[in-house]
Order: C-alpha cells, then structure tokens, then sequence
C-alpha cells in the first residue's frame, strides 16, 4: 500500500482520505492553516493518518492529491513534487477564482495550469467530477455489478496506470479519457459532471443548496463514456 499526501482536506480531501485508510493507505493531511486544525481528521482516521505542512504532504506521498481551491494552485510546492505522480481535483469556479484569463478563453485547462506550475511532476486529473458525498458513498469492491467508474487525463501513460490502480484501491473502475488537455472533457457544467452519480429526483444545483444529494447512482465506463463524448466546450453551449 501508498502512502497518499493531500494538499488539502477539505470536503474532497477528507472524503479520499478516509477511503485511502478503509483501503490500507497511509495519509498525510495538510492544508493552509496548519496541522492542528486537521487534529479532529486525524483522530477519526486513526494511525493511519498524520497532519504536517503542504510542503511535508508532498515529500512523503508517493502519490499526492492537490484538492485546494483553484486560485490558491501556486502555492503548490514544485520541489518536493519533482518526479511525482499527482492527482488534480480542481475545477473553475469564476466567482471563486476570480477570472482566470487563459480559462475563460479555453486555451488551457485547470490541469495544465498546475502541470505548468509542477513541469516536473507527472500530473492526472481525477476525481473533480463527482460530488463528495457519492464519492464516498458509491466506492464498491472490485466485481461489484454496481461499481462505477471515474475519468482521468494525463500525459504520462505511467503516472496513469498508477492513478488507475489507486482508484481501484478504493472502489472505482477508471475511464482514461485521453492526454491532460482533454480534461476538460469532465469539468464543471459538462454531462459528465457531477449529474450522472445522482440518482433520480436529486441534482447538484439543489445539492449545492443544501438539499439531500440522494444516495448517487452508479456509473458504468459505457455511460461516463458517452457523456465525455457529449462534451461541449463553454463557448458551443
């Protein structure tokens, strides 16, 4: 098993860390404030888990997830992360972000910004197109007829099939949807973000309003497949 540093523990964060530790991981959690105000995270997670620094996070992962807000991604520390798979989880948020001038533009994706801030790391972009709560809630053992399947991008045939095997690790099948640049395939507002894990009568817009998310819905690879087909650039819709 790996040892997963998160960049950030927040919503998205603390989900995969806690499905990182029911898979046999070890965790190290960090975030902007400091390590002891991880400390409730770290107790419910047990000895599989720590708290330090970002900067620590990323030299003792062998795999480490940045799942911080997209206008924080340079501070991302590139040292420790050189030769390093990473997972991205950021999506475009402009009311967020502030607007961010090459996305508004599509000539890039949020996952190439944080290639370019990491040129030597080996970035794929996962698990941004799922809410937390289905994240957590649809992982299934490997064989289940109600597995689902995730998206990824990267460049890095290598870097992928070690994503691919930690997703596994913890309950998901995997879809390559091709080089980083396709990312943006899954992003926020396209059909396969978000929508597809939840289950009739339930949607993000009214999860993000406080309403019950429902118990999500699983995702076949032919599905997710279909809907990254189905992509639209913001500019076509």
């Amino acid at each position: 098993m790996s040892t997963i540093g998160l960049i950030g523990s927040g919503l998205i964060g603390g989900t995969v860390a806690r499905l990182a530790v029911a898979a046999g991981h070890d965790v190290v959690l960090s975030n902007r404030r400091g390590p002891e105000t991880l400390a409730g995270l770290v107790a419910e997670l047990g000895t599989h888990a720590r708290a330090a620094t970002p900067s620590e996070a990323a030299a003792e992962g062998d795999i480490v997830i940045v799942t911080i807000p997209l206008h924080a991604y340079r501070t991302v520390p590139a040292e420790p992360l050189h030769g390093k798979v990473v997972i991205d989880t950021n999506n475009y948020y402009p009311e967020r972000d502030g607007r961010i001038s090459d996305l508004d533009a599509e000539a890039t994706t949020t996952s190439e910004l944080l290639q370019a801030q990491l040129p030597a790391s080996h970035i794929v972009k996962a698990l941004n197109n799922i809410f937390y709560i289905h994240l957590r809630k649809l992982a299934r053992p490997n064989g289940d007829p109600e597995r689902s399947a995730l998206a990824i991008a990267g460049d890095d045939a290598d870097a992928k099939k070690t994503v691919a095997a930690f997703l596994d690790s913890i309950g998901y099948d995997v879809l390559d949807a091709g080089p980083l640049a396709e990312g943006w395939r899954f992003q926020r507002d396209t059909a396969a973000y978000s929508e597809p894990y939840f289950s009739a009568g339930h949607s993000l817009t009214a999860a993000a309003q406080g309403a019950d998310p429902g118990p999500g819905q699983p995702v076949t690879a032919d599905t997710l497949r279909a809907a990254l087909a189905a992509a639209k650039r913001y500019r076509d819709m």
